[in-house]
């Protein structure tokens, strides 16, 4: 089966451990499913530490501690985001039966998630590219992986289509992954404007046109 949209391309980076006799004193996933939230919605420059520990609920002492600085922070939710993407894609993918199918399903899930306030949160994949992919060499190659890697495999389910004969034979695979790619991150960003589902849900099956 095609691995999904979003694939985690690293190890996702794990705090440190806190020493013996010391037990962590938080849920690190809930931390960092949080983490998502704020970075999401405000970008790496925008979110102040202080709403950072806010919304985690931690105390800058123990925020360091857990992550060693804002930064390290980043880099933990950037994997965990992309790792609960790839998983909710997962479920969507497995019901779908040709390569048109599981594009449809690709461009569904990214329409559902540009509107209302999920729309407005964003993606982390492109606050991580606008914030810092310019400025930081590892979040930089890091957020160039994933969308490398995610061309690949939307090259993959066109190549599918066309195997199963529900996809044009004449498109070029890279290509027309690579524009699907754009449009599928351009959803992400036209939703940070906040836009309602009548806007954003049509524009999965105009998409498919791609396709033809």
């Amino acid at each position: 089966m095609i691995v999904p949209y979003y694939a985690a391309m690293t190890a996702p980076s794990s705090p440190r451990r806190p020493g013996p006799g010391r037990p962590r004193e938080f849920d690190t996933d809930l931390a960092l499913d949080r983490a998502i939230a704020v970075f999401s919605e405000r970008g790496y420059q925008g979110a102040a530490i202080s709403d950072l520990t806010r919304a985690l609920g931690l105390t800058a002492g123990s925020l360091y501690k857990a992550f060693t600085d804002k930064r390290g922070l980043f880099l933990a939710a950037f994997d965990r985001y992309v790792a609960l993407r790839t998983d909710r894609l997962r479920a969507v993918l497995e019901g779908a039966p040709t390569g048109r199918a599981k594009i449809k399903a690709v461009l569904d899930f990214y329409a559902g998630s540009s509107y209302g306030a999920d729309g407005r949160r964003g993606c982390l994949v492109v606050a991580g590219a606008v914030d810092l992919a310019t400025a930081d060499p590892e979040i930089a190659a890091r957020v160039t992986g994933v969308l490398h890697l995610n061309e690949g495999r939307l090259a993959d389910l066109v190549a599918e289509g066309q195997a199963d004969g529900t996809i044009a034979p004449h498109l070029d695979p890279m290509v027309t992954a690579r524009l699907l790619l754009c449009v599928l991150q351009g959803m992400r960003v036209v939703g940070k404007t906040g836009r309602d589902r009548a806007e954003m849900a049509p524009l999965a099956d105009n998409a498919l046109r791609l396709l033809d």
